[in-house]
């Protein structure tokens, strides 16, 4: 059964009931989880049931190996991850073998997070666990834990290969929660081919940050990547520690705020929706509803009009600074940061870091993006700059910001708490002397150690920290109930991901703000023009796909260590592993005999599946100078993480690569403080191998089908982090790699295009624009990040002989994202064209159709040509 409703409806409660009273029953309870911390949070409410019964314990990455075997011989509720499962548990089944036979339920949490490749190879690992468990005669019921999705009964099969009932009405009582959506200013800084650049979203994340602390908002502020979480917790900080020091304060202080009791309502209130620009061009106004509001006295410009405790107010509030009139941005000073540079960090910070150095659970690290593609391809991680730096005070013309002209305060004399003019009485009145302000923001990501991430846990429930600034490792149902607001810097990418991490605010009931705050990228500037892409929508269907050869090939080597594979087996992986058994055979990987096919080989098998990664053999990053082993990275992309002078963060560290060395698997790094960051470049070849699929679509045909991409890292380039001026374009040596994969394209004959070349349109300047939109647009559609896809696009390509744009999934095999992309063109493209044509610049920006790692450096680009191009193939006026 897969239970598939919101956050805080009651999930855990579903499956707790069942699970615990299994154990009671002398049964055993198997709990999967993407994340620890949702494991850890699942073990403490387990434990304050105080039931003897129950013998709870959590077995991942943090576990000290001497309570591991009483964790294998006594605990009959086990909570772990499928990493572990993959690495430990089912090769190691024989020492499991008294939990086997008494296993009663499967429980696999927030299932909505097995997407992709990941997902693909949690399906196969699921399949694995269902062999080993009929070896020892069980037949667990498989419960399965996700937020709202489409059709979650045919995702559920896919994902367990078992026939699903799906329970999908939520009739859970909740409060409102007021969702704006936030477009940072343009600045006065400009990029490649001269165009705008928006305020990071970074930097707007950590004022609010600030800002909210400062209101006594308990806030949670979700980040794109651990780099950019501790950027965000460290900008929000200093801007903290600059209000406490520069007391006294002869402005007009902030109203005072209350956080509001947990409410009991008994209607469920859908969510408010409000647009934002500061761009005063546009309408700054806010449909507000006072009866479904937040229960909040106004705090500052944004909070003024989102928690107004008002039951009278009106039905649009203006924006208004108390200093400076009419408020059109929140940031009336100049802006300091570029737009956001690349993170060698992925974005899914779904793992976490080990306590204890274990290197059999790969759940300590996130999910490794696929390699780069080419003229758009692939990245390991989405672009987050530094925010803006330690801050002078908060931003210029914000209420809590000393005037023009303000008297300077003495450092040296602490603030009084009762001193008339000192704001903050109201917010933290118990605090006499505001030293530790800042103390009330913090950062929690991957790599903390597991009891730091348990502190910092704790602090945010009990409300000594006010502020935490996280990745998505904090997304999933970890309990984190009486927070009032939640800020997400960055299109999650998914809908689903969306309403979680909103969700993570007002789960007492009470009623909860949340803040989209765009990135400089073109699905994030749709969606802030487009709220009715999000509002009532229904959420994506979850995509992957198991039978992948290049994921289930592994599996199957696996599962034959473990239990040699026989003819009954096949069944349950899937109707591809004849072919791929054949295969694995006859590249020596498994032996076969009369009675079934076994693995001979001395290395591990379940090294061959990298589940969370892109596959190849890792890189192991080293400091030159003591030899110290700082983290590893997967083959592919190390070609753009790890190249020589890339700059690697490592916690914090910041390192420069010395040389990146692919026969020994090195890569030499010594400790560094560069202002810039680095961004590789690549160019590519793409060819079509089969195709599957074809249908017109107007002037031209859509396709579906197998491709190989052959993609060589050429360059990389320098941009300073706090102007984004460009510093100059580095030639690499690297060999290609070929990638064959899956693809969707689109082509249009002569007929078509003839017209556009003579009414001056450049055809590839179009056809690059028209790229890399559809690309920034795709993950609206299907379940990935932009990362996840790359894109190739020619006038006249060699096998077509036609104008061509390609849009393929950067995994080996594929992951389904392209397929998706095939079924749902027509409004893909469609979102596309409108993306473009809605944009407000004259030649395209990154808001557009300029992409961050376009290997061509945005050239050619013709953004009217795009829109030209793309209503041909949509054959409209």
């Amino acid at each position: 059964m897969i239970v598939s409703t919101g956050t805080a409806s009651g999930k855990s409660l579903a499956y707790l009931t069942p699970a615990v009273a299994s154990c009671v029953d002398g049964g055993t309870v198997l709990y999967l989880t993407p994340t620890k911390a949702l494991a850890a949070d699942q073990l403490r409410g387990l434990r304050e049931l105080h039931l003897t019964q129950v013998r709870a314990a959590t077995y991942d990455g943090d576990t000290p190996f001497e309570e591991r075997t009483w964790i294998r011989r006594h605990a009959n509720y086990v909570l772990t991850n499928p990493d572990m499962l993959h690495r430990s548990i089912l090769p190691r089944h024989a020492s499991w073998m008294s939990f086997f036979r008494r296993l009663r339920m499967v429980v696999v949490d927030e299932c909505h997070g097995y997407r992709g490749v990941f997902g693909s190879h949690v399906a196969q690992i699921l399949r694995r666990l269902r062999r080993v468990c009929a070896r020892y005669g069980s037949t667990p019921t498989f419960l399965l834990a996700s937020a709202t999705a489409s059709e979650p009964g045919a995702f559920a099969m896919r994902l367990t290969g078992l026939e699903m009932d799906e329970v999908t009405v939520d009739a859970s009582p909740k409060g409102s929660t007021t969702i704006a959506l936030w477009e940072p200013p343009l600045t006065e800084l400009r990029g490649e081919g001269g165009a705008p650049v928006r305020r990071t979203a970074t930097a707007e994340a950590a004022d609010l940050l600030a800002d909210l602390v400062l209101a006594n908002v308990r806030t949670l502020a979700f980040v794109r990547s651990r780099r950019g979480a501790e950027t965000v917790a460290l900008t929000a900080r200093a801007k903290l520690a600059d209000v406490a020091f520069s007391m006294p304060y002869t402005g007009t202080p902030l109203p005072a705020t209350h956080r509001p009791e947990a409410a009991k309502p008994t209607t469920t209130s859908p969510p408010q929706a409000i647009h934002w620009s500061p761009d005063p061009a546009l309408d700054n106004t806010i449909d507000n509803d006072p009866h479904n509001g937040p229960d909040h006295a106004p705090v500052n410009d944004l909070g003024q009009a989102l928690l107004n405790d008002s039951s009278s107010g009106p039905d649009h509030v203006q924006l208004k600074d108390p200093n400076n009139g009419p408020c059109n941005s929140p940031h009336h000073g100049p802006s300091r940061s570029p737009s956001e540079g690349p993170s060698s960090s992925p974005a899914n910070d779904s793992a976490e870091g080990p306590a204890h150095g274990s290197a059999d659970d790969p759940a300590d690290r996130p999910a490794q993006g696929a390699a780069q593609g080419p003229t758009d391809g692939p990245t390991d991680g989405p672009a987050d700059g530094p925010a803006d730096g330690p801050a002078k005070g908060l931003a210029e013309g914000r209420p809590g910001s000393a005037p023009t002209g303000a008297p300077e305060s003495d450092p040296a004399r602490p603030p009084s708490r009762n001193a008339p003019d000192n704001p903050l009485s109201w917010a933290l009145p118990d605090i006499s002397d505001l030293s530790n302000l800042p103390d009330k923001i913090a950062a929690y990501r991957a790599g903390y150690l597991a009891e730091d991430r348990r502190v910092l846990e704790k602090a945010l429930r009990d409300g000594t920290i006010m502020g935490l600034a996280t990745t998505n490792a904090l997304e999933l149902g970890v309990d984190v109930s009486g927070l009032d607001a939640v800020l997400i810097a960055g299109w999650p990418g998914t809908r689903a991901s969306l309403w979680q991490q909103a969700g993570r605010a007002g789960r007492d009931g009470q009623d909860a703000l949340a803040v989209l705050i765009a990135r400089d990228d073109p699905l994030d500037t749709y969606l802030v023009h487009h709220p009715q892409a999000l509002f009532g929508q229904p959420v994506e269907a979850i995509v992957l796909d198991p039978d992948n050869p290049y994921v289930l090939g592994p599996h199957l080597c696996a599962a034959a260590a473990e239990i040699p594979l026989t003819e009954a087996d096949l069944p349950i992986f899937g109707p591809t592993t004849t072919d791929v058994l054949d295969d694995l055979v006859s590249q020596g990987m498994l032996r076969a005999r009369p009675t079934g096919w076994f693995w001979t080989r001395r290395e591990r098998p379940t090294d061959l599946a990298d589940i969370r990664g892109g596959g190849g053999s890792l890189i192991h990053v080293v400091e030159s100078t003591t030899g110290r082993l700082l983290g590893s990275v997967d083959e592919p992309s190390a070609h753009t993480t790890v190249h020589t002078g890339a700059v690697y963060i490592h916690q914090g560290e910041t390192f420069l690569v010395e040389a990146l060395d692919l026969d020994a698997d090195v890569a030499l790094v010594t400790a560094a403080n560069p202002d810039y960051s680095t961004f590789a470049r690549d160019i590519t070849d793409i060819s079509i191998l089969s195709t599957q699929r074809s249908h017109p679509l107007g002037q031209g045909t859509l396709h579906f089908g197998e491709v190989e991409v052959t993609r060589q890292v050429v360059s990389y380039l320098k941009r300073r982090f706090q102007s984004g001026e460009m510093l100059g374009d580095e030639p690499l040596d690297l060999p290609p790699r070929t990638l064959r994969t899956r693809a969707v394209w689109w082509t249009l004959p002569a007929s078509a295009v003839t017209p556009l070349a003579e009414s001056g349109i450049d055809l590839g300047g179009a056809a690059h624009a028209a790229e890399h939109a559809s690309i920034g647009l795709l993950p609206l559609f299907a379940t990935c990040d932009r990362w996840d896809i790359g894109g190739v696009s020619t006038e006249l390509h060699a096998d077509t002989g036609l104008l061509t744009v390609f849009v393929y999934d950067g995994h080996e095999g594929g992951a389904g994202f392209a397929e998706r992309g095939y079924a749902r063109a027509n409004d893909w493209l469609t979102a596309t064209r409108e993306a473009i044509t809605s944009c407000e610049c004259d030649r395209g920006c990154p808001s557009c159709i300029q992409s961050p790692k376009c290997g061509n450096g945005n050239e050619p680009l013709d953004k009217r040509g795009a829109i030209r191009l793309l209503n041909t193939l949509l054959a409209t006026d």
